[in-house]
């Protein structure tokens, strides 16, 4: 890898624009409808982003914006450490959806493309409508560690400790599947094909459960946390964060189990702390401990470098949804956005 990041800036110089913001990047998120970005800060502020335009600064949170995603229809969600969750339009008004309680955590966001939102607080998923009602507020044993709709929005993953619960959002008894394994569970996700939940560990490792039968799978031998990881857009491969590389878990051909992961990106022994998949392509977006961003095509193993080591580790990471541009932040608050549309 150490020869390809020479010239590791030309893609930001080039075709991005970039801003020193100040303050840790919680999480970058782009607009549905293509009309720039926004960058949640610890500061408390939202940085409303785009390619062509002046950077703006929205006051969001009294204390610091711990979460951020796009909302459906446009417009993005942010939770703080305030127990806010606000709306923010891409134009950067504010909407108040929830006060969840003063110190309150809104740590944890989810949403799906027909309207629904999950927010979670503590021990409770709060799940909201379209026209921002609360439908129902769902309670967990311990902390809930990471919240996910799969494709069709008709379930919600939650991660928490000793396991993951399944909630059906329409259910009128409202009990959840619980799939067990002892340990801390966080950040979960759905595969694309709805077969498969996923979650990381406090221990450096993840795991799954294949849900027609409850089969689990273990993917550990990571040196550290993971702290990123998402599925490819047709769900063959799922890409992580925490080893001094991207690492990817194949899911068809009865894997991930048995099978040996697939490494890109490295040889520098510099962590993987970000991963973002492409939304149509097998092109994973990669973030690392000491600032460098790079692409990696699964298929070739061939490796772009984005922007060059130097500027803190990446903290955030994330495509629009056409697969146009690509935006990250990082630790010490440097953020930026990169064309890669043809010319």
């Amino acid at each position: 890898m150490s020869e390809t990041v020479n010239d590791a800036d030309f893609l930001l110089s080039t075709r991005g624009t970039s801003q020193e913001l100040g303050s840790w990047v919680a999480s970058i998120a782009f607009d549905e409808k293509g009309r720039g970005a926004a960058v949640a800060l610890s500061d408390g502020t939202v940085r409303m982003a785009a390619m062509d335009a002046e950077w703006r600064t929205v006051e969001a949170h009294d204390g610091a914006a711990l979460s951020l995603v796009a909302d459906a229809g446009g417009g993005y969600l942010s939770g703080g450490d305030d127990g806010k969750l606000l709306r923010v339009s891409a134009e950067g008004e504010i909407r108040q959806l929830a006060d969840l309680g003063a110190m309150k955590w809104v740590e944890h966001l989810a949403v799906h493309s027909s309207g629904l939102r999950a927010a979670s607080v503590g021990k409770k998923v709060h799940l909201f409508g379209k026209d921002g009602a609360t439908l129902k507020v769902l309670e967990h044993p311990s902390t809930v560690g990471g919240v996910a709709f799969d494709t069709k929005g008709k379930r919600l993953a939650a991660g928490h400790y000793n396991g993951a619960s399944l909630w059906f959002v329409n259910s009128k008894d409202d009990k959840a599947r619980v799939l067990p394994w002892k340990g801390s569970h966080q950040l979960v996700k759905f595969s694309p094909d709805g077969t498969h939940v996923v979650t990381t560990m406090q221990e450096n490792a993840l795991h799954g459960w294949r849900l027609t039968d409850q089969q689990d799978m273990r993917m550990s031998g990571y040196p550290t946390k993971i702290k990123s990881f998402d599925f490819t857009s047709k769900g063959r491969w799922l890409a992580t964060a925490g080893a001094d590389c991207i690492v990817l878990w194949p899911f068809f051909a009865g894997g991930p189990m048995g099978k040996p992961p697939v490494e890109l990106a490295g040889g520098d022994s510099v962590i993987c702390t970000q991963v973002a998949c492409h939304p149509q392509h097998e092109v994973v977006a990669a973030g690392f401990q000491d600032g460098l961003v790079l692409m990696a095509e699964i298929g070739s193993g061939k490796i772009v470098p984005v922007a060059a080591p130097g500027r803190g580790a990446v903290s955030a990471l994330a495509w629009n949804p056409a697969g146009t541009q690509l935006g990250f932040g990082t630790e010490t608050g440097f953020a930026g956005l990169v064309d890669l549309s043809k010319r």
